[in-house]
């Protein structure tokens, strides 16, 4: 403990130099209650009582080591026997407070004994026998016994009648880090006060106006050092600072010095070791690990500076003005750099990498290897897939988000070639409807249109992006068969009152970078909406791809999933800011967003037609408009054959080299996604996370 050196001579006079030798955690020790810092739930309560008279016969201070226990009772038997006293403000020039002052000679009638060595029932009897004394010169007699828990419990025992009925000129004051070893008998007749750390803001503030008063030029990131291992306790950082200061030259405190004396971590090499783990560079990450073992610096320390830093880019990730808040205390140059590195890693890596550390650093106690522990540490965090835990999986879908948004510029160009091509499967998927002799046989029943939307949806799947697509080629694209029996009636039904969507597709499609008016429009322009949302985060798009525009009132869009899985991850994973920033950016149409499920966006095909029926375009008619420009010279039967046949095959081999082929995921590539429209459920964890089906569970 530490306080102001008002009670000294001024730096470099004739007092400071006879003490030159003193340790500073002896020099800079308080005087009274007032100069105590960090302590102030004890000081106030003990400076009323001593104000109003209400003092106790034994007081019991407990706390962590150097937190100023021995201290506060030295000044508390200093407040007792002043002779202005008792008072909470020693006046510091009578006989009794020159003698018990920090630096002072001390009193006879304030006994200070080591209980580590002065704990057994015999010493218990020889205070007990001489406590009945009375004071030579002072008030009281004060017995301080320091490291209480030491004593004995016979010694205790001993104690016990003179504790709870002293005379009254004796005062017991016990000094413990232990609480729970003094017996309950004697707690129970004092008053405890518990001690804290110091906080480092306190902390800071007293070793500055320390290092100022000795004229020592100092920097704030090599105090920092100090007040870090101190850890809260006063006297350890002085006895550090003293160390330090002993061996500084002409520059004072500096940090590269202290760092090396200390032992801890360099800043710039932290900060290229996270680099190398935000970019997956292993041959980095292990150079920097034998930089470390060469430069003798023990490897547990190196991982516990890692996990300092890494919570510190957890919580800068999480509150990006922590800096400002006091949860971090840092540079501002500094601060800037950790921001990015947390946000080139994430919060779900940056989690894994602390859990990871904290693990590691709990097995490296005693290890016979600990170069090899650090380096098994570092390759799992390089390597999320080799863990099956939640985290894990968080971290490798944030790695595919960052590689998709790294390849944005490819995967903008290829969707652009990507328009066009879906055009070439649409006459291919027409061929197959050619057998007009299986659909003339039903010639009856083609002629009311409501059956070709039934046909249309031939790419049931392709229901979902023929809103947005143009009109010929976003049909066959990709039909979810599984979906067709269930939409494939209601889509007949409406579909006769909206005649006028084809002209709107064209319209939707040409316009599609303008501001988006109503629901309908937006429904017509979804596919062109999912393609800008893809290169910023390839798990909103895979998502959105099972939605429906519900509605668009008052500023909120809401949107239809078809399960509740679907709005929690998509809710739950910050895809919703995705889309609201890719609307205003990309359409702008500035909203908010709102996730909700629904039957209708079960019954819709692909998800993508679930909008109030005060809408008067569906999506629904859009595969009708190719269907004319195709078939404009065929009769109606042709245009009804296709119905039947494409229920059965299109299902099968689309899916099939979906989930089949055992090629990467590659972000960049557009044609990888063409057959993906498909998939949902387990078969997209399957394809883009290479899940397992272990067991199915039905939860209707």
């Amino acid at each position: 403990m530490a306080g102001d050196p008002t009670d000294t001579a001024a730096p470099g006079g004739p007092a400071r130099q006879s003490q030159g030798s003193l340790a500073l955690y002896r020099r800079y020790r308080p005087a009274t209650f007032a100069e105590v810092k960090g302590q102030e739930q004890v000081t106030e309560p003990l400076m009323r009582a001593l104000k109003a008279g209400r003092v106790s016969h034994a007081y019991l201070f407990s706390g962590p080591r150097g937190c100023g226990k021995t201290t506060s009772a030295r000044i508390l038997a200093r407040s007792l026997n002043c002779a202005e006293g008792p008072t909470p403000e020693p006046c510091g020039v009578c006989e009794s407070c020159v003698a018990l002052a920090p630096n002072g000679p001390g009193s006879i009638d304030v006994i200070e004994i080591d209980a580590a060595s002065h704990g057994g029932v015999d010493d218990a009897r020889d205070l007990r026998e001489r406590a009945f004394y009375t004071p030579v010169s002072g008030r009281f007699k004060v017995y301080i016994i320091d490291e209480a828990h030491m004593v004995t419990r016979e010694g205790f025992n001993a104690l016990l009648k003179l504790v709870e009925e002293p005379p009254a000129h004796l005062k017991f004051i016990f000094a413990t880090t232990e609480p729970d070893k003094v017996i309950a008998t004697i707690r129970s007749r004092t008053h405890h006060y518990p001690f804290r750390l110091m906080p480092p803001a306190v902390l800071r503030d007293l070793l500055g106006g320390i290092l100022d008063a000795e004229g020592t030029s100092w920097q704030p990131e090599a105090l920092q050092l100090v007040i870090r291992a101190g850890a809260g306790s006063a006297r350890d950082s002085l006895s550090i600072l003293d160390q330090l200061l002993a061996g500084a030259d002409e520059d004072g405190l500096n940090y590269d010095k202290t760092a090396f004396l200390l032992g801890y971590t360099d800043a710039t090499l932290l900060d290229e070791v996270v680099e190398a783990f935000a970019d997956g560079d292993g041959a980095a990450v292990f150079q920097a690990v034998d930089r470390v073992v060469e430069a003798g610096l023990d490897p547990r320390r190196f991982a516990a500076d890692m996990l300092d830093r890494f919570r510190d880019l957890i919580v800068l990730n999480a509150v990006p003005d922590a800096d400002s808040t006091g949860l971090i205390d840092a540079p501002a140059d500094r601060l800037e750099r950790m921001r990015a590195q947390a946000a080139r890693m994430g919060q779900a890596e940056l989690t894994r990498a602390a859990e990871v550390l904290s693990e590691g650093l709990i097995q490296m106690r005693g290890a016979t290897a600990p170069r090899l522990l650090l380096e098994l540490m570092c390759a799992q965090m390089l390597l999320p897939g080799a863990s099956r835990d939640h985290t894990a999986l968080l971290a490798r879908v944030e790695r595919l988000e960052r590689g998709a948004a790294t390849a944005a510029p490819r995967a903008a160009v290829s969707a652009a070639q990507a328009s066009p091509a879906p055009a070439t499967p649409a006459p291919a998927r027409q061929s197959p409807a050619t057998p007009a002799p299986a659909g003339q046989g039903r010639a009856p029943a083609a002629p009311p249109p409501p059956s070709t939307p039934p046909a249309q949806p031939a790419g049931p799947g392709a229901s979902t992006p023929t809103p947005a697509r143009p009109a010929s080629a976003a049909a066959p694209e990709s039909p979810p068969a599984r979906r067709q029996p269930a939409s494939a009636g209601p889509a007949a039904e409406s579909a006769p009152p909206p005649s006028p969507a084809p002209s709107s597709p064209a319209s939707s499609s040409s316009a599609a970078p303008g501001p988006v008016a109503d629901a309908g429009a937006l429904q017509r322009d979804w596919e062109n909406v999912l393609e800008a949302v893809k290169p910023v985060r390839r798990v909103a798009w895979m998502l959105l791809r099972n939605a429906s525009v519900h509605s668009l009132t008052d500023g909120v869009l809401t949107l239809s999933f078809a399960r509740e899985g679907d709005v929690k991850g998509f809710t739950g994973s910050g895809c919703d800011a995705d889309l609201q920033r890719v609307l205003a950016d990309s359409f702008g149409l500035k909203v908010q967003i709102k996730a909700v499920t629904g039957a209708s966006a079960q019954g819709a095909p692909g998800g993508a037609q679930d909008f109030p029926s005060s809408l008067t375009v569906p999506p629904q008619p859009q595969p009708q408009s190719p269907a004319p420009a195709q078939a404009s010279g065929q009769p109606p039967e042709t245009q009804a054959a296709p119905a039947p046949p494409p229920p059965a095959p299109p299902p099968p081999p689309e899916p099939g080299p979906g989930v089949d082929d055992g090629d990467p995921f590659d972000v960049t590539d557009p044609d990888a996604s063409a057959g993906d429209d498909v998939l949902t459920g387990m078969d997209l964890i399957r394809r883009e996370l290479g899940g397992q089906v272990i067991d199915e569970i039905d939860n209707a």
